[in-house]
This record gives structure tokens, C-alpha cells and sequence, in this order.
């Protein structure tokens, strides 16, 4: 999913030195832009002299063959000559995808332009731009917009229990069951902690449809090239369960991976499309379970379901005509939304514009809204909202229209639909801030909002105890 070759090419009107920057901004290796303009100049001049002896066919077929055969002369010479100088063509022929192969592998690795809001920083716990509190603190709104590191200002209150025991007490969830049959990070949920997981799914495809979206329920894996041309190479590893089994590939020629957010194949809803500019924009909530390997994770929250493998999602993804000005006002009504889902639930959060060392190469901003938890008595992520622009609709082919003075054929030089993405839940977490935030020495309320969704139920009351100690705080609490 790159950048288009164009922006980095001068006689194209492009502007490498912008690119150079952004990337720098982004705190990767400047000279990679020159490295495709490399592999770029070494592919054209192979064009340019493929060129030139076409051009040669073209006059030794004129200015030789012709003549001689109207004269009725031998010209075995001269086609021979001719002969040699396709063979040339030829030869440049099966060169060529090989240099453009590897151009756009190089292409591949340069980032999308840097929207101006966004912090130039490496440093996201100091320099992440604080934009909205919810509720307003005391000190007021005067505080903000503040980078997180400098900003002081009174905290939410807190409250005793953490989500995990909660959960458990009001018998919502097998963690150890889960784990012996799954391994690490699996759970069972049960009883309430289902009630409360499909709930929040309904809530979400109400609230969202309320608003105009099309509801999608999308496959759950991905064929790993229509993966690729949408997601970074390094989320292969880092995040994606490849699929295997050869039930309807015995030859294994289509590999798949499980999705890691409706996303991921939503993006590939339009996929080799050209999306009428009259149909735009257009809005999707994507309702999906989830899987992720979440590599580098290690001894992160590995109590309760806020980071696990599987989980089920409600993502909004919506296209828009290919105006940085549209995208940008979109990407303020999709987070707007996700505000008001989690205002309607109860829930304290802010909002953060994200340093420029955090964005993936399609992402020019993103916001993250993150919810506070009482009982962790910290702010955690609920939603990350990205305006992609055109950079994955590149890799998908979604196009939305012509160039000025075009008629519409696929082969015209296109604009591209700009894409973007936000949450709107992923139900483990979102369960996780609401028993912290409307946890009571009996049990947990339910939020107004939801209680149509479970039969009713406004309290979900504590059934047992406080869950055991593990083997390793039991031995954690011996030294002591």
C-alpha cells in the first residue's frame, strides 16, 4: 500500500524533499526516499532505451527493409538487423519487472504524509498532545490543547476493584478454564460477562446504524495477498495467526490469516473498484471477532480479558472523496462518535493526538480516546481513530472518480478514495471500564444504555468471593 511514485518524482511535479521530511518526521531513514528514486531512474532509463529501439524497428523497417522490398532487392540483412533489435527489446522486457519489483518494494516502505496537528516527537508519555478531558476538570478547559507530560490537572476518581476481580465476582468469566484449554491470555466468559459482551455488541450496531452506517459482518481471514497490500509486513509477525490446513488449497497456493480488526478486510470491500465521487462518503461498522498474537506483550495485563488473543470488536471504517479537507472533517465526526458512545456508557476519558513516532505509514493522524479506570487508576486506549487518506485505498485499488478532462476508463491516471478507520468498541475492554467505573460494594450497575440489551437487568450483583492468588503471587507474597 505505497505512496504514489509520482510524488517522488520532479519531472512528474513531485516534491522528494517533502517526503524526506515526513519521513523524518516519522523518525525513519530519509535516504530511503532517495533509494527508490534510484531504483526509479535505473527502471525508467531501461524504458527509455526499450523506447528508442522501437523506434529503431520502426526505421530500419521505413528506411531499409521497405525500400528494398519495393525494389524487389534481398534484404535478409537488414531483417536480421531488425531481428537483433527486438531481441534487445525482449531482453529489456524480462528485466524490467524485475527492477519495478524491486522499486515498489523499497516504495513500500515509505510512510504517508504527516498531518500538521500531530507532535513531532519520539517520546509519546511526554509529548502526546492532549486535546479533550471528559468531564471538564476543576482547573477548566483553559488547560488544553497540552502535551501529556506537562499537563496537571485534577483526576478522575478512583474506586477499590480492578476488572479482573470484578469479573469475577459477578461470575462472568473462567480465566483457568479458559487457559487449560487455549493457553495463555484464553478465558471462558460466562453468565453476565456474555450478557455484558453481547450487549455492548448491540448497543454498538444500534448507535452506529442510528447514524447512518451500513452494517458489515466480514470474513474472518484474509487471503495473505489481499492482507499484504493493506497491512505493514511487520504486522505478519507481530500480530497475525496464519490459517492453515489444505481442505480447499491442496496445493497450498493461497495462504490466509486470521483478521486482527474488521479493518483489515473491510478496506477490501471496494477492492478494484471505482467508487462513484456522488456515493461518497461512505460509512461501515464492521462487527467482527478479532485475533491477535500480541507479540511483545509479554507480562503486559496479563490478569483479566483487556489484552487477550480473541475478542469481539465494533469498528467504524468509512470512505471519502479524495479531499485532505473531507478526510480530515471526517476523521473529527468518527471520533465525535466514538465520544458519544462512551459518554452515553458513563465513562471518564481523554483524548490524545499521538507523537509522530507512534503512526503506522498509512495513518497521517491518529487519535486515541482513552478511558479512564478507576480501579487501575490510570488511563487506558478504548479507541484509536486514523485518516489514512489515499494510501490504502492505493494498495486496494479503490479509485473515486478521474482527473480533470478524463473520460472513465480504468486505465486513466486516477484519484483514490481516502480511507479511514476508528473503533468504536472492542467489547473485552469496554467491559473492563465499566465494572471499574460502576463498581459498588454489592456488585456493578448497568449503564442505562445497555439494559434493553440485557433482558432488562440494571445490577449485576457479586456471586463469590475474590478470585484465588496464582502459583506465582502465592510465591511473590512467601519473599515477602
Amino acid at each position: 500500500m505505497p505512496i504514489d511514485i509520482n510524488e517522488l518524482r520532479d519531472y512528474k511535479g513531485g516534491n522528494p524533499a517533502k517526503w524526506r521530511k515526513y519521513m523524518e518526521q516519522r523518525f525513519k531513514p530519509a535516504e530511503w526516499v532517495d533509494e527508490v528514486i534510484a531504483e526509479d531512474e535505473k527502471w525508467r532509463a531501461l524504458v527509455n532505451e526499450q523506447n528508442d529501439l522501437r523506434k529503431k524497428v520502426n526505421q530500419i523497417q521505413k528506411e531499409k527493409i521497405t525500400p528494398k522490398k519495393k525494389a524487389k532487392e534481398d534484404c535478409t540483412a537488414e531483417v536480421a538487423e531488425m531481428k537483433a533489435v527486438q531481441q534487445e527489446i525482449k531482453d529489456l522486457e524480462a528485466k524490467l519487472p524485475e527492477i519495478a519489483a524491486t522499486r515498489d518494494k523499497l516504495l513500500s516502505r515509505i510512510g504517508n504524509l504527516v498531518d500538521p496537528e500531530v507532535p513531532i516527537s519520539d517520546d509519546e508519555e511526554k509529548d502526546n498532545l492532549v486535546v479533550l478531558l471528559h468531564p471538564t476538570p476543576p482547573e477548566g478547559e483553559g488547560l488544553l490543547p497540552a502535551s501529556q507530560g506537562s499537563l496537571e490537572y485534577t483526576l478522575p476518581a478512583t474506586k477499590p476493584l480492578t476488572h479482573d476481580e470484578l469479573l469475577w465476582r459477578i461470575g462472568g468469566y473462567e480465566p483457568q478454564r479458559g487457559q487449560n484449554v487455549a493457553g495463555h491470555r484464553a478465558y471462558f466468559l460466562t453468565n453476565a460477562g456474555v450478557l455484558l459482551n453481547q450487549a455492548i455488541i448491540n448497543y454498538g450496531i444500534s448507535f452506529l446504524g442510528a447514524r447512518g452506517y451500513n452494517i458489515l459482518q466480514p470474513p474472518f481471514f484474509m487471503n495473505k495477498d489481499v492482507m499484504a497490500s493493506i497491512a505493514q509486513l511487520d504486522d505478519f509477525d507481530e500480530q497475525l495467526y496464519k490459517v492453515s490446513g489444505k481442505t480447499d488449497d491442496p496445493e497450498g497456493s493461497t495462504e490466509k490469516y486470521l483478521i486482527a480488526t474488521s479493518e483489515q478486510p473491510i478496506c477490501a470491500y471496494h477492492k478494484d473498484e471505482w467508487v462513484e465521487k456522488s456515493s461518497l462518503p461512505l460509512r461501515y461498522a464492521g462487527i467482527s471477532t478479532c485475533f491477535r498474537k500480541e507479540a511483545g506483550s509479554s507480562g503486559k495485563d496479563i490478569r483479566g480479558i483487556f489484552r487477550v488473543h480473541q475478542f469481539e470488536k465494533i469498528e467504524q471504517f468509512c470512505l471519502t472523496n479524495d479531499d485532505f479537507e473531507e478526510s480530515q472533517a471526517e476523521q473529527k465526526r468518527m471520533l465525535k462518535a466514538a465520544q458519544e458512545f462512551y459518554e452515553s456508557l458513563g465513562f471518564s476519558y481523554r483524548v490524545v493526538c499521538l507523537v509522530s513516532n507512534e503512526l503506522n505509514d498509512a495513518a497521517v493522524k491518529k487519535y486515541d480516546l482513552e478511558a479512564w479506570f478507576p480501579g487501575q487508576q490510570a488511563y487506558r486506549e478504548l479507541v484509536s481513530c486514523s485518516n489514512c487518506t489515499d494510501y490504502q485505498a492505493r494498495g486496494v485499488g479503490a479509485r473515486c472518480g478521474n482527473k480533470a478532462g478524463q473520460k472513465k476508463d480504468m486505465s486513466a491516471r486516477a484519484s483514490y478514495c481516502h480511507m479511514l478507520n476508528a473503533t468504536l468498541c472492542a467489547t473485552g475492554r469496554g467491559i473492563c471500564c465499566l465494572l471499574e467505573t460502576h463498581q459498588t460494594e454489592e456488585g456493578v450497575v448497568v449503564p442505562e444504555v445497555l439494559r434493553p440489551y440485557m433482558g432488562g437487568k440494571d445490577f449485576l450483583p457479586f456471586v463469590r468471593g475474590p478470585p484465588e492468588a496464582t502459583k506465582g503471587e502465592k510465591g511473590k507474597g512467601k519473599k515477602k
